[in-house]
């Protein structure tokens, strides 16, 4: 079944897991749940920012669920990614079995053209965006591997800001390339980023979002220095500090009677209200106890994220796969993923967040969670995500 077939925003999937396998079977709405047969296996390159290290890199959780549940599958992956920025010094796991790792210098370009060789003869050749050194470089050379039965496809971790910089400058270099892509992949965006993609020339553009892998986020015990009435977790970046003030600072102050949790790298200089804790980096195998212990949990969207919308970060379904009761700025598109009112609560402001940690107890957080842990692994498992994938890169192979 070819792509074109999929009408992705305008009618949902609906998916169910195998208990214990999370082998996904899909159908759409009103229609039997039937097993989605398995293309042919794959060997894929795919050129990124980071498998092994979550220090700034947030597509991190991202790439290791659906490129672990792609192996599942009995796809061959070999991630590619630069020594840069501390990441190998900030590893948070080894080597996984599900993928090989190829780690290349990032002093001079012998290394990256040394990876590039070595992708040659895959199946598969993924250009993800934001790989934060050698971008340009990449995003033209792996159009080289191409051969008539390989795909290249860019995959765009961060869609809105890669749309404003092309957009507003008429000579980017990459805005050329796009339409030599096969095909280009979103984690988020819906309608308006594929919108955007096709009007630069991109021969389609589908979302690929976000989602749980339930073999690494999943309820646990809570821990007292996790302790707080609300927490929020995520690095200090320009385009979201001034929506983390209003939606976590300002409701700190607004609730002196209540008690904070800030969780991500780059705060220690920030100002911070005196019923706030600052718990610095978080590492990953400490994301589900930074879950499960607070009575709710934060999320907060970039701008560039909540103004194009259908963009549920990563955290969203980390805290959901935790049984959190999840509280998130307003955009377009959630109820896509989850309930508003039943499985998620939505603020548009921070007086709205402050009423939630005024007036929702604890019995009621929990049923929140609980709801929202079931809807996420019945739909939104990075298994789910893998079989759409195929289903995706099988019509661009018929073509």
């Amino acid at each position: 079944m070819g792509h074109k077939h999929f009408p992705f925003l305008t009618i949902r999937f609906c998916v169910a897991a195998t208990p214990g396998t999370f082998e996904p079977r899909v159908s759409t709405r009103g229609y039997p749940f039937l097993p989605l047969a398995k293309s042919h296996t794959m060997n894929i390159a795919f050129f990124g920012s980071s498998l092994v290290s979550a220090y700034w890199n947030g597509a991190a959780t991202y790439y290791r669920g659906i490129i672990r549940a792609l192996s599942e599958r009995g796809h061959s992956v070999t991630f590619y990614e630069p020594d840069a920025y501390a990441r190998q010094q900030h590893r948070d796991m080894a080597d996984p079995d599900w993928a090989k790792v190829v780690v290349y210098s990032a002093d001079g370009e012998d290394g990256v053209w040394a990876a590039l060789a070595d992708a040659r003869g895959a199946d598969l050749v993924v250009k993800a965006s934001g790989v934060g050194v050698f971008d340009a470089l990449l995003e033209a050379a792996v159009l080289d591997l191409k051969r008539p039965e390989t795909l290249a496809v860019f995959w765009d971790v961060d869609a809105p800001a890669t749309l404003d910089r092309v957009q507003n400058d008429p000579q980017d270099p990459f805005r050329e390339l796009i339409l030599r892509y096969d095909l280009v992949l979103t984690y988020g965006g819906g309608e308006p980023v594929r919108d955007a993609y096709r009007a630069l020339g991109a021969r389609d553009c589908v979302p690929i979002y976000n989602a749980l892998d339930p073999h690494t986020h999943f309820p646990v015990p809570p821990e007292p220095r996790f302790a707080a009435t609300l927490g929020f977790l995520g690095n200090r970046l320009p385009d979201r500090e001034a929506r983390v003030d209003e939606f976590f600072l300002r409701v700190a102050a607004l609730s002196p009677e209540a008690t904070f949790l800030l969780g991500g790298s780059g705060w220690g200089d920030k100002p911070l209200p005196s019923n706030v804790s600052y718990a610095g980096h978080v590492y990953t195998q400490d994301h589900n106890a930074f879950n499960c212990t607070p009575r709710m949990v934060l999320n907060v969207s970039r701008e560039s994220m909540a103004r194009y919308g259908f963009s549920p970060a990563t955290r969203v379904f980390e805290a959901a796969g935790a049984g959190a009761c999840l509280v998130t700025d307003e955009w377009e598109g959630i109820d896509l993923f989850f309930a508003p009112g039943r499985e998620i609560l939505v603020a548009s402001d921070g007086d709205a967040v402050a009423r939630f940690v005024r007036d929702v107890s604890e019995t009621q957080a929990r049923e929140i969670g609980a709801a929202a842990l079931s809807r996420v692994l019945a739909e939104h498992t990075y298994a789910h995500r893998a079989a759409l994938l195929e289903a995706v890169l099988e019509g661009r192979s018929e073509r």
